[in-house]
């Protein structure tokens, strides 16, 4: 049987540092580390066919039909990611917005990029790509509800988050906090409320699995479409991470992603507090960096 990967396991844990902030996808990482398809097919595997083969052939069978140590490896470095990194990401999206907030944009930026590059007879799927960014601008329109936290409203919220999760460029934590349920999932984490973990994990591995054979046809039917509209949606939700943002009336956010908030242009921001425009750019371009030499180390690899 396959076993831990230290590979898969440090992707899981820069997927879970992504899926922690609000306007950045965990799924974006996995496609710009290569790991993507593999992790798609690999979900879709877990299926009635894997419990049958576990009472018919045993553990082994069924441990190689899923990819288990794929998986295994995936999923303990999202979970160590997400457990020991809720705290200092809400301590960064709190004491140092901008600067995080530019990190991220350089990350989808380049993300679309090597999306795009992937797209085959590109010119023809401009409409797709269209859509794409129309689509996540929409979502980036929308406004948090206010949703009391239960149960069942954390299961169906995990549901939904999931799915967006899983794609490159939407971003599973900004539908959250749409939902109005980001701060009490990340309250859960961090205080290890464990119904309200149980009720969340519930919803994503209900959603999880139904979601990825959609995913999974799309990729094998209809990859370029899905390629030129998931770009799309990458460059459209650089308007939701974009860093400098006040609230309707020009005043500062007392969030960075609080009801009412507009972008603005540096300068602007700079009316109100420092926008530390300098640090932004250098950190951004750090980010565009970082993601063409993942992308090369995963291409070596």
């Amino acid at each position: 049987m396959k076993g831990f990967s230290p590979g898969v396991f440090v992707r899981g844990i820069a997927m879970g540092a992504a899926d922690v902030v609000p306007g950045v996808s965990g799924g974006t990482v996995a496609f710009i580390t290569g790991i993507y398809d593999e992790l798609i097919e690999s979900l879709k595997s877990c299926n009635l066919k894997a419990i049958q083969l576990l009472f018919k052939s045993g553990p082994a069978a069924c441990w190689l039909h899923i990819n288990g140590g794929f998986l295994l490896s995936l999923m303990l470095g999202i979970v160590v990611s997400v457990v020991s990194l809720a705290r200092l990401i809400s301590y960064g999206l709190d004491k140092h917005p901008l600067p995080l907030a530019a990190l991220f944009f350089g990350l989808i930026l380049a993300s679309a990029l090597i999306v795009f590059r992937q797209i085959t007879h590109s010119r023809h799927q401009i409409g797709w790509l269209l859509f794409g960014i129309a689509f996540a601008v929409a979502i980036g329109e929308l406004r948090p509800a206010e949703i009391t936290a239960t149960p069942l409203t954390l299961f169906l919220s995990g549901a939904l988050a999931i799915c967006a999760m899983i794609l490159p460029g939407i971003s599973g934590s900004f539908i959250l906090l749409l939902l109005g349920m980001y701060e009490p999932v990340i309250s859960a984490v961090k205080h290890f409320e464990l119904v309200s973990l149980l009720s969340f994990a519930a919803g994503c591995g209900s959603g999880l699995m139904l979601f990825v054979r959609l995913l999974s046809w799309l990729m094998h039917h209809h990859r370029p479409r899905l390629l030129a509209t998931l770009t799309g949606i990458l460059l459209g939700s650089l308007t939701i991470i974009w860093p400098w943002k006040l609230s309707a009336d020009g005043q500062l956010l007392s969030e960075s992603l609080a009801p009412g908030w507009q972008n603005v242009m540096p300068w602007e921001y700079a009316n109100q507090v420092d926008s530390q425009l300098l640090v932004c750019l250098l950190i951004a371009v750090s980010g565009v960096l970082l993601v063409l030499f993942l992308e090369r180390i995963a291409k070596s690899h």
